[in-house]
C-alpha cells in the first residue's frame, strides 16, 4: 500500500478490499473521507498530502473496530514510506512500561509473541490490533513513546493528589461539557460527585499524551499518536495541551484523523462532526462499517 518508486510520490493508503466489521457495509459513506476544513470529500492521496503537513498527527479510533486498525496501519506505512514521521506514541502503552519500550531498540525478537511478552502488554488492548502498528514502527526504526499514565497515577488523581494541570486550557463552559460527556458515557449511572475526578483523569491522560508527542517532535516529520477518538479531538482533546505546552504552535500544525463507524440513516458527513467553541472535533473523518450493535447502557441497567 505504501511504496516509494524512484522519484514517484508515495502511494496513498487504500480502503480494505474486504471489510472485517460486519454492520452497514453498504452504507453510502463507508470508505469515504471527509475533510472538515474544506467541507468536502477527499481522496486518500489528498488525505496523505494533508497529513504530511502536520507537526503533530493524531489517529483516532474506536478501540474494538478491526477496520480502524487496518486503516491506521495503511496510513502509518504510507507516512513511513514518505519519511514523514519523527516518532509514534501509543495510548495503549502506559508509563509503567516506558523502560520496556525503550529497551526494544536493538533487541531481536523471535516473533510478535516475544515482543508482547517483553513489553508486558496489557491484554485489555487487543494485541492483534496493535502489534502490526508497533512492528511497522520498529521496522522503520522510529522512536516510540508510552503515552498514557499508569494505574497508580490514576488512583492518585482520584484521591486528589495528582500533579497540577496547566491553567487556562479550558473555561467553565468547557468543563460543563466534559461533565455532560462523562455522564452520557456512563449511561447516567455515575454519581455526580465523581465527575470532577473522572475529568481530571481524562485531562491528565491528554497531558501525558501531549508530553509524549512533544518528546518525539523533530525538525522533520510529524510526531504521531495512536489513541481513542475522544483523545484525538481538536476541540476537547490532546491538541489543547499541545498548544499549552508549546508556545508559538498553531492549531493548523496539529492534524486529527478520526476513523468513524457509520450510523443507520445518517448519510451526511457533517452530522458525524461535533463542534465546541467553534472548533470541529476532527480535521478528517474516514468512515467504516460498524463492529457491533450493542446497547451498553441497557446491559448496565
Amino acid at each position: 500500500m505504501a511504496l516509494l518508486t524512484g522519484a514517484c510520490s508515495t502511494q496513498p493508503p487504500a480502503n480494505p478490499a474486504v471489510w472485517e466489521s460486519p454492520l452497514r457495509q453498504d452504507h453510502g459513506l463507508v470508505g469515504r473521507i471527509w475533510d472538515s476544513r474544506l467541507q468536502r470529500f477527499v481522496t486518500p492521496g489528498e488525505l496523505l498530502d494533508g497529513l504530511g503537513e502536520a507537526r503533530f498527527l493524531l489517529l483516532g479510533e474506536k478501540h474494538d473496530n478491526a477496520d480502524h486498525h487496518r486503516l491506521q496501519l495503511a496510513v502509518l506505512e504510507s507516512l513511513i514510506s514518505a519519511r514523514a514521521l519523527s516518532g509514534v506514541a501509543f495510548e495503549m502503552i502506559d508509563a509503567s512500561r516506558s523502560e520496556k519500550l525503550e529497551g526494544v531498540a536493538g533487541r531481536e525478537f523471535a516473533d510478535a509473541a516475544a515482543l508482547k511478552s517483553w513489553l508486558e502488554w496489557d491484554d485489555g488492548w487487543n494485541w492483534d490490533f496493535y502489534s502490526p502498528l508497533l512492528l511497522a514502527a520498529l521496522a522503520a526504526d522510529l522512536p516510540l513513546a508510552a503515552a498514557n499514565i499508569d494505574e497508580s497515577a490514576v488512583m492518585e488523581i482520584y484521591r486528589g493528589n495528582g500533579p497540577a494541570l496547566p491553567e487556562n486550557v479550558y473555561d467553565a463552559e468547557a468543563m460543563d461539557k466534559f461533565h455532560a460527556d462523562i455522564d452520557e458515557s456512563h449511561c447516567g449511572l455515575l454519581p455526580e460527585s465523581q465527575f470532577s475526578a473522572m475529568v481530571r483523569v481524562q485531562h491528565s491522560r491528554d497531558l501525558a499524551m501531549a508530553r509524549a508527542l512533544g518528546g518525539l517532535a523533530g525538525d522533520a516529520g510529524a510526531a504521531l499518536l495512536i489513541a481513542g477518538n475522544y483523545h484525538a479531538r481538536q476541540d476537547l482533546g490532546v491538541p489543547n495541551y499541545l498548544l499549552a505546552l508549546e508556545p508559538g504552535l498553531r492549531r493548523e500544525q496539529i492534524v486529527s484523523l478520526s476513523f468513524v463507524e457509520v450510523r443507520p440513516d445518517e448519510t451526511l458527513p457533517v452530522t458525524y462532526l461535533e463542534r465546541f467553541g467553534g472548533i470541529a472535533d476532527h480535521d478528517y473523518l474516514w468512515f467504516t462499517p460498524a463492529a457491533e450493535e450493542q446497547d451498553y447502557c441497557a446491559q448496565l441497567r
